[in-house]
């Protein structure tokens, strides 16, 4: 049976939110935000470990304020992160061993679902790397220098991905380690191994596995953690 490590990406910043604290600290129902994304995975019984990438100053107060005091039993290390996501990462994945098969995730991504969780796993033994996502609802044109529309993209063919991304582990400790030699810089896990020649199979995930990044997206958590009683 595949040994399975989720890397929950926290270390995070509240700017598109108006605040000047790390916005996966925001409490929602009285619980930081952060709280959810990593009890979704603490409880998955498919996930064996749990290590969360943060900055240094915040890792205290994780481990305190969450870790501790909402009793997460599968965080083995909090490691601390890098200049961009994708340095903080690399990290952690440097930190692993013994693992067939990582998730990396948003710390900000709160609502992830089991059966999410345990089709990217399954996809990723099967594939070797696999996302979820969803098709956009809204058409998507490209936008020329001045302003007008320069073509519409069709919209069955776009996938609007989400996380986790789901990797055996050495395809992507590889790819990772190929883009930090080469000075390459990615925004997504995806993007990096992609680049050196692995496919990407694309499944399902859900319209309400959002990364909370601006305050409307509080309202909409907070429907959610109502409607399916979230502890």
């Amino acid at each position: 049976m595949s040994k399975v490590c989720a890397v929950i990406a926290a270390a995070g910043s509240g700017s598109r939110m108006g605040i000047n604290f790390n916005k996966q600290f925001i409490e929602v129902k009285n619980k930081p935000l952060l709280y959810y994304t990593l009890n979704a995975f603490d409880k998955n019984s498919f996930v064996d470990n749990i290590i969360i990438t943060a900055k240094e100053e915040e890792i205290a107060f994780i481990k305190e304020e969450i870790i501790c005091k909402y009793k997460i039993s599968k965080v083995s290390a909090i490691i601390p992160g890098g200049k961009e996501r994708q340095d903080s990462v690399f990290n952690a994945l440097k930190s692993l061993s013994g693992f067939d098969i990582v998730l990396i995730h948003d710390g900000a991504r709160p609502f992830v679902t089991k059966e999410i969780i345990k089709s990217g796993i399954e996809n990723a033994i099967k594939f070797g790397a696999a996302a979820c996502g969803v098709r956009p609802k809204d058409t998507i044109k490209l936008k020329g220098e001045n302003g007008f529309s320069c073509g519409t993209l069709n919209r069955d063919e776009l996938f609007s991905v989400q996380t986790p991304q789901c990797f055996k582990y050495e395809l992507i400790f590889q790819a990772h380690k190929k883009a930090f030699e080469q000075g390459i810089k990615y925004t997504d896990d995806t993007a990096v191994i992609e680049n050196f020649g692995q496919n990407v199979y694309l499944y399902d995930g859900s319209y309400e596995n959002i990364k909370i990044t601006t305050p409307d997206d509080l309202i909409f958590a907070n429907r959610i953690i109502e409607e399916k009683n979230l502890d």
